[in-house]
């Protein structure tokens, strides 16, 4: 039986809509009694569906509980994060595995609502470890889709993200950074770069630990203090905070 394939949507238009019917986030996927985690279609900006995974975890942790929507993940090296601008903005990969939401449906989503945002990682040891943020959004793309992130929480991973507060996103056809090159050319990957990053988790899928060419992998350096330690699994979910 062939496997079905879900592909990231952009929402073309903002359009107005008032059917309660249609869950803008995986929050109110939750709220409608679908507890199970899996793809859902989501509405953040009019009637045009973007399908989602909907992560619905209930451990008894307030910020555990269901609801989370993920805007970004890594898992098996299957789909090619090294990707120009427009494809960034969209959004891209198969959502049944490894995908990127898209900046602007990130906007979207959180330009008049709060949210939270949780990266999970997992090396090829199957350790675990998580980092919590609680306030994450992103800004419209006429200041370059900048990052706003702060209240970290430690769930064994380090804060890696908090240096990137506050830049725009930078990919290799689009430099916004504030390196004399460009961050994502020189590190192949497309993120809220700096000078350049302590976080590339759009960089190279590298199975594990290679040095042979500096910080290109999908790494989270406060978890392994190397820049050379490529996750097994990351993702970022992000959760509207009531």
């Amino acid at each position: 039986m062939a496997m079905k394939v879900f592909l990231v949507v952009l929402l073309p238009v903002v359009l107005s809509s008032d059917c309660k019917c249609m869950p803008f986030d995986c929050s109110d996927v939750y709220n409608s009694g679908e507890t199970v985690s899996g793809i859902y279609s989501i509405y953040p900006a009019g009637d045009v569906p973007v399908w989602v995974y909907c992560h619905m975890v209930s451990d008894g942790k307030d910020e555990d509980n269901g609801g989370w929507t993920v805007i970004q993940r890594r898992m098996d090296g299957s789909v090619n994060f090294y990707r120009p601008w427009n494809q960034y903005k969209r959004g891209f990969g198969n959502v049944e595995s490894e995908y990127w939401l898209g900046l602007e449906n990130m906007y979207q989503l959180t330009r008049n609502r709060k949210y939270m945002l949780r990266v999970d990682l997992e090396d090829f040891e199957g350790r675990k470890g998580f980092a919590l943020y609680s306030s994450f959004s992103v800004d419209c793309e006429c200041v370059g889709y900048q990052l706003q992130v702060s209240g970290f929480k430690d769930g064994g991973a380090g804060d890696s993200l908090s240096g990137h507060n506050g830049l725009k996103f930078s990919t290799f056809d689009k430099d916004q950074d504030v390196y004399d090159k460009n961050c994502a050319k020189e590190f192949l990957g497309a993120f809220w770069y700096g000078a350049c990053h302590t976080t590339n988790p759009n960089g190279v899928y590298l199975w594990g630990e290679d040095p042979t060419h500096h910080a290109i992998g999908n790494v989270w350096y406060t978890w392994k203090t190397s820049h050379a330690v490529g996750m097994k699994s990351i993702s970022m979910k992000i959760k509207r905070v009531s």
